[in-house]
């Protein structure tokens, strides 16, 4: 039997510790678990397959914050049609 320890998951976690980088963890599927890594102006959402290959996205943006609720209501509206 395989050292579950060797999976290639442990590897990014240790990379994302090492460096002090925010993550959390999250499965949404059977086959895969996500690490969501967040660092200034990026999100980068990671899912480490069951078989050990990896996928990932990136989101950049300028961490404008804003405050009107109406206009964050018609958004997530908006988005969720």
């Amino acid at each position: 039997m395989k050292n579950k320890l060797s999976h290639p998951i442990y590897g990014i976690l240790s990379f994302l510790d090492e460096r002090r980088i925010y993550y959390s963890i999250v499965r949404n599927r059977p086959d895969a678990i996500d690490v969501f890594a967040t660092l200034v102006g990026m999100r980068i959402e990671i899912s480490i397959f069951e078989d050990g290959h990896l996928e990932y996205s990136k989101f950049e943006g300028d961490e404008r914050v804003f405050s009107d609720r109406d206009e964050l209501l018609s958004l997530l509206d908006a988005a969720s049609n």
